[in-house]
């Protein structure tokens, strides 16, 4: 989807009508190496950008999580597992797009895909697993809200398109 196509754009970007989450980002000088190509862990700072807009679109706001705001009492989430496959650079001053899925969710636990895209091409994929874990950083059931949410959010991801 071309970016004059996308819905209303805000910060958090937006849910696409199959419940993917999409943001769009631009590719900044900071984001690059000497050769103006992204660095490889900058793609997990895209992510883990993408993710927390997901969440904000959701009503979840991570500090507000984290100190225990509301129904959701003293909990963040950590990076369990990933894994990430590059298939073509990007690069300085290129718009892209990470769209994240939500693909599994357990007692404590979370997975999600993530794709980076550039004009619809995948640039890069990643599969996360995410634990939630307390302040004493122990691992705790997803807060019912959060998972409530999130099974909300996952059946509509998994519900295959009406042609």
């Amino acid at each position: 989807m071309a970016m004059s196509d996308a819905p209303a754009l805000s910060l958090s970007g937006w849910f696409a009508e199959d419940g993917t989450h999409r943001y769009p980002l631009r590719v900044y000088y900071e984001d690059t190496d000497a050769g103006g190509i992204v660095y490889h862990a900058n793609y997990l700072r895209f992510a883990e950008r993408a993710r927390t807009e997901m969440l904000y679109l959701m009503g979840f706001r991570q500090k507000e999580m984290a100190e225990g705001s509301g129904d959701v009492t003293g909990v963040s989430f950590a990076v369990r597992r990933l894994t990430i496959d590059f298939d073509a650079p990007a690069k300085l001053e290129d718009v892209l797009e990470v769209e994240t899925r939500i693909v599994d969710i357990r007692g404590a636990s979370f997975a999600v895909a993530q794709v980076i895209r550039r004009d619809g091409r995948v640039l890069a994929r990643a599969d996360l697993q995410l634990v939630t874990i307390n302040r004493a950083g122990r691992a705790v059931r997803l807060p019912e809200p959060v998972k409530a949410a999130m099974e909300t959010l996952h059946a509509k991801q998994s519900t295959p398109a009406h042609s």
